[in-house]
């Protein structure tokens, strides 16, 4: 019994210790030079390129189409925006061709050997595409009531547009695999005329996901969606909305026809949309590519590797 007793207390001498040495070793003082050293070791400087080349690639929207300052539409505003915040010279090429739809912007760019050298020194890409694939659907089938019809042939004409905007994308990265790619959404132009009639606002929501799903399989690709900001226009309340839809409600009884829809095309002078151009009620004016730049603007600066030099460049 007295042996048990004495292993006993042996092991308790022990287990003291041994818990008092890792005390000590827990609170044992630190180097303090090393430590400093290790805190205020500086980290690498990020240097701003001395000029950033902007390439920006797709329809109309590209292009500039509705920009009554002809300042080149968002491209033009992007550029000076990127000089001002970044203190960097820029140099943009504008290769927006307005009716473009994906598979011609890629004929375009597997035509044209300076589309592609340009592209090659591209530090940053923007596009705007889809909008033309989409309309080409929207214009066999605007008028239809039947809503399953309707639906089944928008999601296989989706289907269609998703596999070029893929060729197109493996096209972009095959001529530059480093630059950031940013490709703007498309918007529904006569929501605040329709605002009561979901069929064009269900294509392009349905449109922007194909479109945000392919983006997002590339590695440094960014969808950035302006669908809200452009169709809403001024009214991006919900109280705002649903007074249009009230006022649609009384005009269009939740139809739409083809009649209607030319009407607010050809309309001069006038569109309850203030970011539409009021020359073709379609795309955006000055005020709308602001807006659009601005939202741009935000998501590359989230993402802006394309303004400073990589380890390796000059």
């Amino acid at each position: 019994m007295k042996k048990v007793v004495k292993i006993l207390v042996g092991l308790v001498i022990l287990m003291l210790i041994a818990a008092t040495a890792y005390w000590f070793y827990l609170n044992r003082p630190v180097n303090s030079t090393s430590s400093k050293s290790v805190q205020n070791r500086p980290r690498p400087a990020k240097h701003v390129k001395k000029r950033v080349r902007l390439y920006a690639i797709g329809d109309s929207l590209t292009y500039g189409q509705g920009d009554e300052k002809k300042d080149g539409g968002y491209v033009g505003i992007i550029d000076q925006k990127i000089h001002k915040h970044y203190h960097t010279k820029v140099t943009s090429v504008n290769y927006g061709v307005s009716g473009d739809r994906s598979d011609q912007i890629l004929a375009r760019l597997e035509s044209q050997k300076k589309m592609r050298r340009d592209l090659r020194k591209a530090d940053v890409i923007t596009m705007t595409v889809g909008g033309n694939d989409l309309m080409q659907t929207l214009e066999k089938n605007i008028t239809s009531n039947n809503k399953q019809a309707f639906d089944s042939q928008v999601a296989k004409s989706g289907s269609t547009y998703q596999a070029k905007l893929t060729k197109l994308m493996n096209t972009i990265r095959q001529e530059n695999p480093r630059a950031p790619i940013f490709v703007l959404s498309i918007y529904n132009p006569v929501y605040t005329y329709f605002a009561n009639v979901t069929s064009i606002t269900r294509s392009i929501a349905q449109w922007n996901r194909l479109t945000s799903e392919t983006v997002g399989e590339y590695r440094n690709s960014y969808f950035v969606n302006i669908d809200h900001l452009m169709s809403y226009g001024q009214y991006q309340t919900k109280a705002s909305r649903q007074k249009l839809v009230h006022a649609a409600q009384k005009s269009n009884s939740n139809s739409m026809t083809q009649n209607q829809v030319t009407s607010i095309l050809n309309h001069q002078n006038h569109n309850l949309n203030e970011y539409i151009s009021t020359d073709d009620n379609f795309h955006p004016n000055h005020r709308g590519y602001v807006k659009m730049a601005n939202h741009l603007f935000k998501v590359m600066q989230r993402h802006d590797s394309w303004a400073y030099q990589q380890k390796g460049e000059q």
